[in-house]
This record gives structure tokens, C-alpha cells and sequence, in this order.
């Protein structure tokens, strides 16, 4: 049983309980190892010990040199940084999907990028991709970004083929990918390879929030978004939050070494927990096709229901889930993402977000089987 006492809690796309290994990591840095790593006294130096452990660890499961790893406040920091830093250091401007999660859809616009279309499964439209580079309207593009795993859908991102079209379209742009869902579900090093710049959140994988990393190539530039006191080589001013790298480390570590049974693992009860609602609900349906997403998201399409409206049942069943749908002004609208892929409005705001991490167990599968085919029918 995890920390949170017998609730069936579904919802790791949106955060994960801390690991053991995290939590035993970070204790020592919030009492007595309390030193600023800037330091030159040897309580600054334990401090930046850790610091300096923390960034081998992530450099080698991301596949990157340790130079290249900046640690930021999470992965909204870092992907503004990427987005923003690249293009205002190139004077040029970025593409994105129109899928892509909100910490990369307001830099892209913030600096007058375009939005690429996606297909019905939520894969890049490779032919957008190209014409878009290719375009001579407005600025050049510096950089393209696309998520690994949407945090919806969880549809898998080829990035080795987007970089294809990227460099035969325009041989200097950079390629970004948020890989905040995607650490979790896939070989990062090898999934991310053709990639320049890499963001990921320590919470998506049991690390504490607060805390997570951009992942740079030698020779990329970018412009600093924080300035001050010069720290992660002038990428990233401000005091490390040494806690929180320290079990960002242990938990990219613990992940790195397990993820392939944990992939198993967690794929077995994804898919036990999707055959079985599939069964049980009528007009009930996946969003994408399952050889295409990640192991530990499950999206579905529930005819006849709000979502909202199952979700505050869910919660009396002790089930936590998540809607595909933010709630604007009062009124529900349906997700981007689903709009993106060509859901029609009425079907998208049926869709319920299941998402399983390493905390996961067999039993909140099965409340979830329980639950949600009750609640279903008493909305209908």
C-alpha cells in the first residue's frame, strides 16, 4: 500500500507519490546538510556533492553529457527555457502541435510560432511539418517541440522521424521534446536521441515537486530566462534547491534501473483495467490504438456521461481519476487535445484520463473495475 491509505489512485499522470529511495535522499538537506552548494566551506561542498551525483545520475539515464543537464524549478520552467531560450538566442521563432501541453503551446506562441496539425491517433502530420518549415512567411524557425508522451493521451512520439523532416527542412532548427510523461514509459536515452533538448519533471517519477531538468546538447545556445546569481553555468540563476535534486537523483536512478519491468508491470494492469471496462460499458472506447501509447496512460471515450459529473462519483468510491477536459469560465471545454485529434465535442467531453505509475497495485485496478461501470450507469 502507498502513502495515500486505500484510495485507488489513478491519476500518476498528474503526480506521483515520492519513492522511498527520493524521500531517503532529500532528509538530510532539509536538517542538517541545510548549506548553500555555492559555497566554498565543506558543508557547501557536501551540498554540491550531491548536486554533482544528482547530474551524472540524470545525464546517463538521459543519454546526455553531464555539462548539458540544467536543474530548474520543474517542467514548465523548462520548457519556457527551451522554447524561449533557444529563439531569443537565435532571433528566430518555433513550432509545436497543436496537442502539446500548455508549458510548451504559451512559449510557442509567446514567440509567434505556429501550431502543427496531428492525426486522428495524435501523431505529428509529417507533411504540416515539412511545408510549415519550409514556409518563407515571418521569422525562421530555431526550434520544433514535441511532447515524447502525450499526458492524454498518451500517444508515443516518433521523434527520429521528426528530426528527419526537421534537418532535411531546415538543417539549423533545434528539436525540443517535453518527455515529462514519456520517462516513465520508454528507453529515454534511445527515444530521445535525436532530440537537442529534453525536459522532464521529478514528480511524474516519484521525486518531489518543485524540481526538474533541462537536458541541453553541446553547442546549443540559448538566452537565460532568470538572471542573477549566474548558477547552472549561467543557464539557470538561483539557489539550488539541493533537497530537491538530490531525490530527483535517487528517483530518475531507481526508475532507470527498473523501468522495463515496470513497463510490464504496469502495461498488464493498464490493459486488464481497459479489457475490463471495455466490456462492461457500452459506448466505451479507447482513444488511441493501444500498440501506440504509453503502458501507464489509459484514455477513454464514455458516451452519455459528463465527466465532471463521474468524477465527483468516483471520488465517493475512493477512485481518483482525471478528466481530458479544463473547466473555463464555468463551462466545460473540451480538451485541446482531443480537439486537436478530431474528437467531436460531445464525444471529448465523455473522456476519462486513467493514468497507473510505480506506485500502482492490483486492487485499485480492480476498485477502479468496480466503480466506474456503477457510476457510469447511475449518470445515464
Amino acid at each position: 500500500m502507498h502513502a495515500v491509505d486505500r484510495l485507488a489512485y489513478l491519476d500518476c499522470a498528474a503526480s506521483t507519490p515520492m519513492r522511498p529511495s527520493a524521500v531517503e535522499a532529500m532528509t538530510p538537506f532539509l536538517s542538517a546538510q541545510f548549506a548553500n552548494p555555492s559555497g566554498a566551506h565543506r558543508m557547501a561542498r557536501a551540498s554540491r556533492s550531491a548536486i554533482d551525483d544528482a547530474r551524472e545520475i540524470a545525464a546517463g539515464a538521459l543519454g546526455f553529457d553531464p555539462h548539458g543537464i540544467v536543474f530548474t524549478s520543474g517542467g514548465t520552467e523548462a520548457d519556457n527555457l527551451a522554447v524561449r531560450g533557444v529563439c531569443e538566442a537565435t532571433d528566430t521563432t518555433a513550432l509545436c502541435p497543436a496537442s502539446e501541453h500548455h508549458a510548451v503551446l504559451h512559449p510557442v506562441a509567446a514567440v509567434g510560432g505556429r501550431f502543427l496539425r496531428v492525426d486522428a491517433g495524435g501523431r505529428v502530420d509529417l507533411e504540416h511539418l515539412a511545408a510549415q518549415l519550409a514556409a518563407d512567411a515571418g521569422p525562421a524557425v530555431g526550434l520544433v517541440s514535441v511532447m515524447l508522451v502525450n499526458n492524454e493521451s498518451g500517444v508515443i512520439a516518433d521523434l527520429e522521424a521528426i528530426a528527419e523532416v526537421v534537418h532535411e527542412h531546415a538543417p539549423g532548427a533545434l528539436l525540443h521534446t517535453d518527455a515529462v510523461q514519456g520517462v516513465n514509459w520508454v528507453d529515454i536515452a534511445a527515444a530521445a536521441r535525436s532530440a537537442d533538448l529534453l525536459s522532464l519533471s521529478a514528480h511524474k517519477f516519484g521525486g518531489p515537486k518543485g524540481v526538474g531538468v533541462l537536458a541541453i546538447r553541446p553547442g546549443v545556445t540559448l538566452t537565460a530566462q532568470q538572471l542573477g546569481g549566474g548558477q547552472e553555468a549561467e543557464r539557470r540563476s538561483g539557489t539550488h534547491n539541493t533537497a530537491g535534486i538530490a531525490a530527483l537523483g535517487a528517483a530518475l536512478g531507481e526508475l532507470d534501473a527498473g523501468r522495463n519491468e515496470e513497463i510490464r508491470r504496469i502495461g498488464e494492469l493498464a490493459d486488464r483495467l481497459a479489457d475490463g471496462l471495455l466490456a462492461a460499458i457500452d459506448g466505451c472506447a479507447e482513444t488511441v490504438e493501444r500498440s501506440s501509447r504509453a503502458a501507464g496512460i489509459c484514455q477513454l471515450l464514455i458516451d452519455g456521461i459528463e465527466t465532471e459529473a463521474l468524477l465527483v462519483l468516483l471520488d465517493r468510491f475512493d477512485v481518483m481519476a482525471s478528466a481530458a477536459a479544463s473547466c473555463a469560465s464555468g463551462a466545460m471545454e473540451p480538451s485541446h487535445v482531443l480537439a486537436a485529434m478530431g474528437v467531436e465535442r460531445q464525444a471529448a467531453a465523455g473522456s476519462l484520463r486513467l493514468s497507473l505509475g510505480w506506485c500502482t497495485e492490483p486492487w485499485e485496478v480492480e476498485r477502479a473495475l468496480e466503480a466506474i461501470p456503477l457510476c457510469v450507469e447511475q449518470l445515464r
